[in-house]
């Protein structure tokens, strides 16, 4: 007759191999995805230092677009006041 014990010794290693197999596949997909992250992160941060621009052009710029709207108010102003006294 066939043996108990020589029966259950296969069953628990083929347990054991599915378990390792699912446990390796789990944390080999985590480390996959997080290097893929960290590749990610790095890409956008050399995209984020190479499209930055300079504080003196960004300064200029505000301060010409300033002097724009301040010439455009100085324009506008006496168009939309009107006249002083009312014609009859």
């Amino acid at each position: 007759m066939i043996d108990e014990s020589s029966a259950v010794l296969p069953l628990w290693m083929l347990i054991s191999a599915t378990f390792g197999f699912m446990l390796g596949e789990a944390l080999g997909g985590q480390g996959r995805i997080r290097k893929y992250l960290e590749q990610a992160n790095d890409d956008l941060r050399e995209q984020l230092q190479q499209g930055r621009p300079d504080e003196s052009k960004l300064s200029e710029e505000l301060s010409r677009q300033s002097r724009t709207l301040d010439e455009i108010h100085r324009y506008l102003l006496p168009v939309t006041k009107g006249p002083e006294e009312p014609t009859l």
